[in-house]
């Protein structure tokens, strides 16, 4: 069973990282090499910053200290959304869950994330939207 985990961790299209509580990457899989543009020898022992958009590094940052701190977190259940950044600097638009991960004792050590880019299907949504708006603007010019 052991090597079956290891071959759905390591190979998984998917994402999936682990960070310490001081937001270290200590595992990174080939989904994240995929995903990101960075190899597992490039990411693993790098900051979160290495995924993080600058501009929301502050607000991550006072989220995870909160939640190493006290354990608990939010966002227990369902996906999260946010936006990441590859390894040549563009934007890739995530869904992920998060798992918060403890010593024997129940102490915090870190955080485990799987991802998936949603980019595309993100530029569908964002387009139909905007589709949508034009036509409601269009039938409520007509409608005067």
């Amino acid at each position: 069973m052991d090597s079956f985990l290891k071959q759905l961790v390591n190979d998984s299209p998917d994402a999936i990282l682990i960070s310490d509580r001081e937001g270290v990457i200590r595992f990174w899989n080939s989904g994240a090499e995929h995903m990101f543009g960075h190899s597992s020898a490039e990411a693993v022992g790098q900051s979160l910053d290495l995924i993080i958009p600058e501009n929301l590094r502050a607000r991550h940052w006072d989220g995870y200290r909160r939640v190493m701190a006290s354990g608990e977190t939010k966002y227990k259940t369902g996906l999260l959304s946010s936006p990441g950044v590859r390894q040549d600097g563009t934007r890739v638009s995530l869904e992920f869950s998060m798992i918060l991960l403890r010593d024997e004792a129940g102490f915090m050590q870190g955080c485990a994330s799987i991802m998936r880019d949603v980019t595309e299907r993100w530029k569908k949504e964002k387009e139909l939207k905007e589709r949508l708006t034009a036509c409601e603007t269009k039938l409520a010019g007509t409608s005067v």
